[in-house]
């Protein structure tokens, strides 16, 4: 399998968890707010991301690129993602399948539920307000957001994000 497609199919999965959580249905802000603060706690915990999605600092605060373009090929009618989801209105999808929980790890579920708890009943300010964290603000709009910088906002200690650093390096050095 492409490495994309792969990445794609994992953020497939993790949305469609999330989606399941919230009765199957959610605008993509919450949906991707609620991603976010899940990967910050893996992050925090574990030194590794959920996903192999990357969040952009935009307006309305962190955005995973990956699962942006799912949304706008569903919100367009695309047949890619047609088999997992289904638009909803300019800004929702359903899901209409269920994930695949081989794609997720019981560290990467338990992050996922404490996220969904947490902030499944957070307007969309108070959401907005709260992913105005440290990691948005230090990065310029539009631009990609550190992970090391994510783990921070979210309290990681200094032996965190050194061992975060080194898997970046370590990951960024096998391709180059």
């Amino acid at each position: 399998m492409h490495a994309l497609e792969e990445k794609t199919e994992g953020t497939i999965h993790l949305l469609l968890y999330i989606l399941k959580k919230l009765g199957g249905r959610s605008d993509i802000h919450k949906l991707f707010k609620i991603l976010y603060f899940a990967e910050q706690k893996h992050l925090v915990r574990y030194g590794a991301a959920i996903s192999q999605d990357r969040y952009h600092a935009m307006k309305n605060g962190p955005v995973p690129s990956i699962a942006y373009d799912i949304y706008k090929s569903v919100k367009e009618g695309g047949a890619t993602y047609a088999r997992y989801f289904s638009p909803i209105d300019r800004f929702s999808i359903e899901a209409i399948a269920e994930p695949d929980l081989d794609f997720l790890s019981q560290s990467e579920i338990i992050c996922l539920e404490e996220s969904v708890l947490e902030n499944k009943d957070l307007s969309f300010n108070d959401l907005t307000d709260k992913s105005h964290d440290e990691a948005w603000n230090l990065t310029a709009r539009d631009k990609e957001i550190s992970p090391v910088a994510i783990a921070r906002a979210g309290g990681a200690d200094s032996h965190m994000v050194k061992y975060i650093e080194d898997q970046l390096l370590i990951h960024s050095a096998k391709f180059e």
